[in-house]
């Protein structure tokens, strides 16, 4: 696809694909129900996991972002964090890896971290970033380490008003973790790419959707 951003086309069409953004009535986690839902745990075989990693890496390495690790929250982020580390070593970047357990470990080396020590600038990595809180969490973790947050790298940003004490606010998720945690946030895709593709479809079904998406996006999305 020659339109917009090449690499954000080409994973929306990669993602409707493969089942993981689908299309109807879904309810989110802040209590919306959104006309479409996107599921990183449908990347669910070698092949598209590994295709996945791809982007990540793509996105990763076009961005310019500098940073010396990679940390994959619990759960969703493990084997995101770890395709990317291997996809990264494959094309000549090899950088340490670490990921968190839910619960703490009380035999063997015991706690909650897993992989390399967390050191220098981290990178955490994960698929959409709804309320921001699994970002603050890992932020949490990274410092109590004496390591530095640095970055976020996401599949899908949606674009949307973020809900603080149960009201929508004007400022998305991302933009929360940008501005004020202080950290980079890069995106394989927006929804605005989302929004595009759909434009460029000529199925009846789609035409719908891009309205759904559309009426979606005028309600809640943000710039």
């Amino acid at each position: 696809m020659s339109n917009g951003d090449p690499l954000a086309q080409d994973f929306v069409q990669f993602a409707v694909q493969c089942g993981v953004l689908r299309f109807g009535q879904f309810k989110t986690k802040a209590g919306r129900m959104s006309p479409y839902f996107f599921n990183a745990g449908l990347f669910d075989d070698g092949a598209k996991l590994g295709r996945l990693a791809e982007f990540y890496a793509q996105r990763l390495l076009e961005s310019g972002l500098e940073f010396d690790m990679v940390f994959g929250p619990a759960y969703k982020g493990i084997p995101l964090g770890a395709a990317l580390a291997v996809e990264l070593a494959r094309r000549g970047h090899n950088v340490p890896f670490a990921y968190n357990r839910k619960e703490a470990k009380d035999h063997g080396e015991g706690g909650t971290l897993v992989g390399a020590p967390l050191k220098g600038r981290v990178l955490i990595v994960d698929d959409v970033m709804s309320a921001g809180t699994a970002a603050r969490e890992s932020i949490a973790i990274i410092r109590a380490a004496g390591a530095t947050p640095h970055a976020v790298l996401i599949a899908l940003d949606r674009q949307e008003k973020a809900i603080e004490d149960g009201k929508d606010v004007p400022y998305s998720a991302v933009q929360f973790v940008q501005r004020e945690l202080g950290l980079k946030v890069c995106a394989i895709a927006k929804l605005s790419d989302l929004m595009q593709y759909l434009a460029g479809q000529s199925a009846a079904s789609f035409a719908q959707d891009h309205q759904r998406v559309q009426a979606y996006r005028d309600r809640y999305g943000v710039d």
